[in-house]
């Protein structure tokens, strides 16, 4: 739980910078914290720059093909279909996450934001199959849920 707490962190500096709740840790097969990132579609204007793809293009270029195998990234929110993707192409193990794409959906629905990711709302499971996944964790996730509020948008991982 310690590692989702501090994407919950990271989640809440993305806020305070202007972007969407979402943060994410890589923790290599020993537990030692790899790499960590947050969101910043809104303060780069790039809209590929969720932590999770970060993470992804880091471990490429930093870890061995059987060290991204048994790393886990850890999240404040499910990949979007971009990040799973990229997830599933440099090979990282496991995925564990505070909330789901669903969930953000229905909150977004829930409070009149609109749902305006260009992408299919895929899980993790559809676009990378056979991956090991474990979430939401629903006392994160009411975090997750109270930054998502507070920015109002989520950015495009949001609508999954």
């Amino acid at each position: 739980m310690t590692y989702l707490r501090r994407c919950v962190e990271l989640a809440a500096e993305a806020v305070d910078a202007g972007d969407g709740p979402f943060g994410s840790v890589l923790v290599g097969a020993d537990g030692k914290v790899l790499a960590e990132d947050r969101n910043r579609e809104s303060t780069t204007g790039d809209p590929t720059m969720h932590p999770e793809f970060e993470l992804a293009r880091w471990a490429a270029n930093n870890l061995s093909a059987e060290e991204r195998g048994t790393a886990t990234v850890y999240t404040s929110g499910e990949h979007c279909p971009m990040c799973a993707a990229a997830h599933g192409w440099v090979g990282l193990g496991r995925i564990v996450y505070a909330s789901s794409s669903q969930q953000a959906r229905d909150w977004k629905t829930e409070w009149g934001v609109p749902l305006t990711s260009p992408l299919s709302p895929l899980s993790i499971r559809d676009v990378v199959p056979g991956l090991e996944i474990a979430g939401p964790v629903p006392e994160l996730a009411e975090q997750v849920r109270a930054l998502m509020l507070r920015s109002r948008t989520g950015g495009a991982d949001a609508t999954g």
